[in-house]
């Protein structure tokens, strides 16, 4: 009977896998997709975005993050130093130079320490969470939370506006 609405599903109808020993098989470590590594101030606004790859490491990205900033930095006469807080990924030797080279504190946190110390000093505030915040709003414009441009300079393009528009909502709300 045609068109009886059922799915075939008898052995003969799946189609089966099958494994030829000429086929390209992906190596451990080799990842689809795409990283962003952010830099942003204590009120969520972002100041740096590097784009890479998703197998590259965050340490890696480190560097071209900090130099990328798109404001002028006080210097460090002017003003109190700044502090740079950062997770677990940045905890070796060559990154706690890198962020003291250019001037900043660095603040490397383990995964808890920081829930430990809030429970133990309430009236101290989280600030790991900002970045993870930016994060959240940048996947929440649609077309940035699953990459269909094929080039990385549009893709770009579409985070920088991204992060325009999230800095100007956080200025009217701090100014407004």
């Amino acid at each position: 009977m045609p068109g009886g609405g059922k799915a075939l599903m008898d052995q003969w109808s799946r189609l089966r896998w099958r494994w030829r020993p000429l086929d390209r098989i992906r190596r451990i470590g080799e990842k689809n997709g795409t990283k962003r590594s952010l830099l942003v101030d204590g009120n969520g606004i972002p100041l740096s975005l590097v784009v890479d790859g998703a197998q590259r490491h965050d340490v890696k990205l480190l560097e071209p993050t900090l130099d990328g900033i798109v404001v002028d930095r006080p210097s460090e006469e002017e003003g109190p130093k700044q502090h740079l807080c950062a997770d677990k990924g940045y905890a070796g030797q060559p990154a706690q130079e890198s962020m003291q080279e250019r001037g900043y504190v660095p603040h490397v946190r383990q995964r808890g320490e920081e829930a430990l110390e809030k429970k133990r000093n309430p009236r101290r505030r989280a600030r790991r969470w900002v970045v993870e915040r930016v994060h959240s709003w940048l996947n929440r414009f649609r077309k940035l939370l699953v990459r269909y441009e094929k080039t990385t300079a549009s893709y770009e393009g579409l985070l920088e506006l991204a992060c325009s528009l999230i800095a100007f909502r956080q200025v009217i709300t701090i100014y407004g």
